[in-house]
């Protein structure tokens, strides 16, 4: 199994940054499907940003330009750099993880963390 948690949520001022990290741990065989979700009260969870199995990001339209996804994989850590940051962008942040573990397909997330943007 995958144990995901994450950190550095917390309150910014509008135009302000912040940085998540989430550590992997486990059952590890592969960061490709890595990413970054978030989601509001009576809305349904969103993508932020995330890893492709081709190597490459994707990224909601709304965060483009402003965050930023990287990963470590030496260390098992993803990490979500936002900058800019709107009151639209608070909400409860996911780490998630899917993967595939000796032929099966899990989907794995952290227990969230809180971003708050307000004045």
């Amino acid at each position: 199994q995958v144990q995901l948690v994450e950190s550095g949520g917390g309150r910014v001022q509008p135009g302000g940054s912040l940085e998540l990290a989430c550590l992997a741990a486990g059952d590890i065989y592969s960061l490709d499907g890595i990413g970054w979700y978030r989601q509001t009260p009576g809305k349904q969870r969103e993508l932020v940003a995330a890893f492709s199995s081709g190597g490459g990001t994707n990224a909601a339209d709304s965060v483009k330009g402003r965050f930023t996804i990287s990963k470590d994989n030496a260390k098992n850590r993803v990490y979500l750099q936002m900058y800019s940051l709107k009151p639209e962008d608070t909400a409860v942040y996911f780490c998630h993880l899917g993967t595939w573990i000796r032929g099966n397909w899990y989907d794995f997330w952290g227990p969230g963390t809180q971003v708050t943007v307000s004045s």
